[in-house]
C-alpha cells in the first residue's frame, strides 16, 4: 500500500458495526477530514458527491460496500446493484461490486450460513485492495520504461490532466504513479498539471499530490493548454482512463481528448495509464460507452459554491454559492470524453503495454491478465 497520513479508504470493524472510512477529497487541499459511512446508501452517496473518486479506487470502494451491506444484514444484491450504478463510465466500480458479490454467493451456496458469507465477500474486498496496489507498482515500472524510450535523455516536460495519483488507488495510483516513478529517477524537469474544470482535480488534488512527492510542478489554466504545445515545452502527456474499450478507445476525464488532439498536432507521445481491469471488453468501440452528465450548477456556480474544502455539506446543491452565470443558465457538463485509439500512442497497464493501440493488443492484454489469475488461482504464480 502507498505510504500516506490518512489512508484514502479502509474497512473498519467497530464495536457498533463495520464501517467503510474514506477520506473526503471533495475538503481537499483545505483539509484532511474522514467520511464514515456505516450502509450502502452513504457510500453511494460519497461517491456521487465524488468525495471518492478515481476508477481503481471506486472499484475498492464497490467492493467495500457490498461486504459491508453483507456484514450488517442487508440486501447484497441491492447493494451491488445500488453501487454499480452509482457512476456509469467508471467500469472498475461495478466490476468490484459484481466480484465481491460473486464471492458471497459462491460462499453461501456451501452452506455454511451467512457469517462465513460475510467473511468472505470481505476477503474477496481485501484482496482487491490489496491487487490494485500490485498492480500500481507494475503500471509505474512499465509505464517509466516506456517514457524513457519515447523521451530519451530525461529533463522530461510531462502534462497530465485530472487526478490520477494515490487518491484514486489503493497504491500510488495510474499515471500518477509512472510519474512519481520518473520524478524518483531524477528525469522530470516539469509535470504541468491541467487544473481539470469543472471540478478542479488537478488543481486541488494532483498539485497536493506533487506538492507531498517533492516534485517541480506548475499548475496550468486548461484553456492554456494549446499555448504550452505551441511553445514546445511539452514533452509528453500521461493521463488515466475510467473505461477503455475493446477498441482501444479511453473514456477519461473531460477535456482528455482536446490533450489528444493536441498532442497529435504537435508529434507529442500520448499515452494511457490504467489497470487491466479498467478494459472492457464488452463495450466493442468508444461510441458505446456511456458518458455521465453532471449538474449545471458545477459550472455556473462553481466549485467552491459546496463542499471542496470550502463548506456546505455533502452532496453540495445548487443555490449554495456565488452565481457564474446568469440565473437558469443551461450548462452542458459531460464528466468525461471519449478518445479514439488512433491518437493514442500507448497504453500501459499492470500486464504491460500495448503500442500501437490495437483491438489485437488490448485483447492481449486481457488474455494475459486472465493467465495470471489462473496461474495464482492453482498457486502456481503469486501476483
Amino acid at each position: 500500500m502507498a505510504e500516506e497520513c490518512v489512508p484514502v479508504i479502509r474497512y473498519e470493524e467497530l464495536p457498533e458495526g463495520p464501517v467503510v472510512v474514506l477520506l473526503d477529497q471533495t475538503r481537499l487541499p483545505a483539509e484532511e477530514a474522514e467520511l464514515v459511512c456505516t450502509d450502502v446508501p452513504a457510500l453511494v452517496d460519497a461517491i456521487c458527491s465524488l468525495a471518492v473518486r478515481g476508477a481503481p479506487v471506486l472499484g475498492i470502494a464497490g467492493g467495500y460496500g457490498v461486504a459491508l451491506a453483507a456484514a450488517r444484514g442487508f440486501d447484497v444484491a441491492d447493494a451491488a446493484e445500488q453501487l454499480a450504478h452509482a457512476r456509469p463510465t467508471a467500469v472498475n466500480l461495478a466490476y468490484g461490486a459484481r466480484r465481491v458479490e460473486a464471492a458471497y454467493r459462491e460462499a453461501l451456496g456451501a452452506g455454511r450460513g451467512e457469517a462465513y458469507a460475510a467473511a468472505q465477500a470481505l476477503a474477496e474486498a481485501r484482496a482487491l485492495h490489496r491487487e490494485d496496489a500490485e498492480a500500481s507498482d507494475r503500471m509505474a515500472e512499465h509505464g517509466s520504461v516506456l517514457l524513457a524510450e519515447l523521451v530519451p535523455g530525461g529533463g522530461m516536460r510531462v502534462l497530465t490532466h485530472c487526478n490520477t495519483g494515490r487518491l484514486v488507488s489503493g497504491g500510488n495510483g495510474t499515471a500518477l504513479a509512472v510519474l512519481k516513478a520518473v520524478h524518483r529517477a531524477g528525469e522530470l524537469r516539469r509535470l504541468w498539471v491541467g487544473e481539470t474544470r469543472p471540478l478542479l482535480q488537478g488543481a486541488r488534488l494532483t498539485a497536493y499530490e506533487a506538492a507531498e512527492a517533492g516534485m517541480a510542478y506548475s499548475v496550468l489554466a486548461d484553456g492554456a493548454a494549446g499555448s504550452l504545445f505551441a511553445a514546445g515545452e511539452v514533452d509528453a502527456v500521461v493521463v488515466g482512463a475510467d473505461r477503455i474499450a475493446a477498441d482501444g478507445s479511453v473514456a477519461n476525464k473531460v477535456g482528455t481528448y482536446s490533450l489528444a488532439v493536441l498532442a497529435g498536432h504537435h508529434g507529442v507521445p500520448f499515452v494511457v495509464v490504467a489497470p487491466v481491469t479498467t478494459i472492457d471488453l464488452d463495450t466493442a468501440s468508444g461510441s458505446e460507452i456511456e458518458v455521465e452528465q453532471r449538474a449545471a450548477y458545477e459550472v455556473t456556480e462553481g466549485p467552491w459554491a459546496r463542499p471542496l474544502g470550502l463548506g456546505a455539506g455533502p452532496g453540495g446543491g445548487p443555490g449554495v454559492g456565488p452565481a457564474l452565470a446568469p440565473v437558469g443558465a443551461h450548462a452542458y457538463n459531460p464528466a468525461f470524453d471519449v478518445t479514439p485509439s488512433a491518437l493514442v500512442t500507448a497504453v500501459v497497464t499492470d500486464e504491460g503495454v500495448a503500442s500501437p493501440v490495437t483491438p489485437e493488443g488490448i485483447a492481449e492484454l486481457c488474455s494475459t491478465s486472465r493467465m495470471r489469475a489462473s496461474r495464482s488461482a492453482d498457486g502456481m504464480m503469486k501476483s
